[in-house]
């Protein structure tokens, strides 16, 4: 029995045969690397993916400064508690100081003052920025009068 011819198949049967022809070339191009692409699709996708990238890498970016100015804040927030727990010490003492003394009901003298100049020194030495200290900074700032 031989093969029919294409001259002898069916409308039907010819266009299986084409169908089939087109199919077999395109598996056997795209095996050698050719790529048939009409609407661009692959540009489409890498675009696509470069900007979800840089979304990335942006929303990366803005959570690592959040990350370093929290961890910023969590230092200079200790440091005050410090610094305020320092403050509280040397008053307690003072306080203490003061209460115990012998001369504590008497009128000021020259030892009870020195004590409060020591511990007023004390504080301006743990807040130099407190009203008052020697080292306090013009709160008008420079070139304003001062109120």
């Amino acid at each position: 029995m031989t093969p029919p011819s294409f001259r002898t198949l069916a409308p039907l049967g010819r266009l299986a045969v084409a169908v089939a022809a087109l199919a077999t070339t395109a598996v056997v191009l795209g095996g050698l690397g050719f790529r048939w692409d009409p609407f661009d699709l692959a540009r489409r996708r890498a675009d696509r993916a470069e900007q979800v990238a840089a979304s990335a890498t942006a929303q990366a970016a803005a959570r690592s400064a959040e990350a370093q100015g929290q961890a910023g804040q969590v230092v200079r927030l200790d440091a005050a508690h410090q610094s305020a727990v320092a403050r509280e010490r040397a008053t307690a003492q003072s306080i203490q100081i003061a209460r115990t003394a012998d001369d504590a009901s008497t009128p000021l003298t020259p030892d009870r003052a020195d004590r409060l100049r020591d511990h007023d020194r004390e504080l301006c030495r743990l807040a130099p920025d407190l009203l008052g200290c020697s080292a306090a900074p013009d709160p008008a700032g420079p070139g304003h009068p001062t109120v």
